[in-house]
C-alpha cells in the first residue's frame, strides 16, 4: 500500500476517541462540561459550528464516563417520536417495552419523577438541531423531572435554532461554546496526528508557512483541516503512481496545498 494512502487515511474525519488528539482547548472545554455534568444541573447546551468538534467531545466524555455513571449517547438524532421515545423507556426503566406499544409520555414523566433521587441519569443528545420542536418541548418537559440531565449539541447557525427560543432558553443552566482553533493549535494538530502514526519525517516537512496557507482556507476548523490534509496526500498519492513525476521527500509541497484548495472549492479559478 501506498505511504501516501496511508497517510490521508490519518485524516479521515472520525469521533474515534482513539484518533483525539489532545490540545489545550479542547481540554478546557472537556473539563467544563465534565464538571457540568459533576453538578445538578438539567440542561447543558453545547454548540459551535459544524467542524468545531462537538461529537468528538460528547463521544470521549461519554467513553469515560459510562463505566462510572448512568450516561447514555444518542449520537443519531431518533427523527420519529416513536423510536426516541423507546429507546429512552428502555434506558430509564430498564424494560423492554412490548412490540406494537406506544410509550405513554404522562405515565414516563411521572416514571422519571418517581426514580428523583433516586438515580442519576445523563443523556447526551447530538444533532440536536435535526430535532423539531415539539420534541425539543418534551425533552424539555423530562429534563423538568429532575431525574434525567440532558447535554444537548447542537450547530451555531446564522439563523435562531429552535434551543435558543425564550421558552427553551430558560432552562439551559448551562452553555459551552466550541470554536475553531487557532493557528498554533492547527500546527500541534497536523504534527500530532502524525507523529502519532510515526510520520516524524513528513511532520518535520510541514513548516510554518505551510500551516499558515491552510489556516488561511480552513480557518481553524477540525472538519476542513482533515480535508485539506486528506487531499493533499491524495494528491501526493497519484503523483507518486506517475513514472515521470519525482516527488521530493524532504520538501512539503505548497503547489499541492493550493492545488488541494482548488478541488476543495477554497480557491476559485
Amino acid at each position: 500500500m501506498s505511504s501516501y494512502k496511508l497517510l490521508k487515511n490519518i485524516f479521515v474525519d472520525t469521533i474515534d476517541v482513539d484518533e483525539y488528539i489532545e490540545l489545550e482547548s479542547a481540554l478546557y472545554s472537556y473539563n467544563t462540561l465534565f464538571d457540568s455534568i459533576s453538578r445538578p444541573l438539567k440542561m447543558i447546551l453545547l454548540f459551535g459550528r459544524p467542524g468545531t468538534g462537538k461529537s468528538v467531545l460528547l463521544n470521549r466524555i461519554y467513553q469515560n464516563l459510562k463505566y462510572q455513571r448512568e450516561i447514555h449517547y444518542f449520537d443519531a438524532p431518533s427523527i420519529e417520536p416513536r423510536e426516541f421515545f423507546r429507546k429512552f423507556f428502555k434506558l430509564v426503566t430498564l424494560k423492554e417495552l412490548p412490540k406494537n406499544t406506544e410509550v405513554n409520555f404522562t405515565t414516563l414523566i411521572d416514571y422519571c419523577k418517581s426514580i428523583r433521587g433516586k438515580r442519576e441519569i445523563t443523556i447526551l443528545l447530538d444533532e440536536a438541531q435535526m430535532y423539531d420542536e415539539q420534541m425539543l418541548e418534551k425533552i424539555r418537559v423530562l429534563s423538568d423531572t429532575g431525574a434525567i440531565k440532558f447535554v444537548i449539541s447542537i450547530h451555531k447557525t446564522q439563523n435562531e435554532d429552535l434551543i435558543a427560543k425564550e421558552h427553551f432558553q430558560t432552562r439551559i443552566w448551562e452553555t459551552i461554546e466550541l470554536r475553531n482553533i487557532s493557528k498554533e493549535e492547527l500546527k500541534t494538530y497536523i504534527h500530532k496526528k502524525l507523529l502519532k502514526r510515526n510520520y516524524f519525517d513528513i511532520a518535520d516537512t510541514i513548516k510554518d508557512k505551510h500551516i499558515h496557507l491552510i489556516y488561511s482556507f480552513t480557518k481553524g476548523n477540525f472538519r476542513e483541516c482533515n480535508k485539506v490534509m486528506f487531499k493533499i496526500f491524495e494528491i501526493y498519492e497519484y503523483y507518486e503512481a506517475q513514472p515521470h513525476y519525482k516527488i521530493e521527500p524532504k520538501k512539503f509541497s505548497t503547489k499541492f496545498i493550493e492545488m488541494a484548495a482548488i478541488r476543495l472549492g477554497y480557491i476559485h479559478v
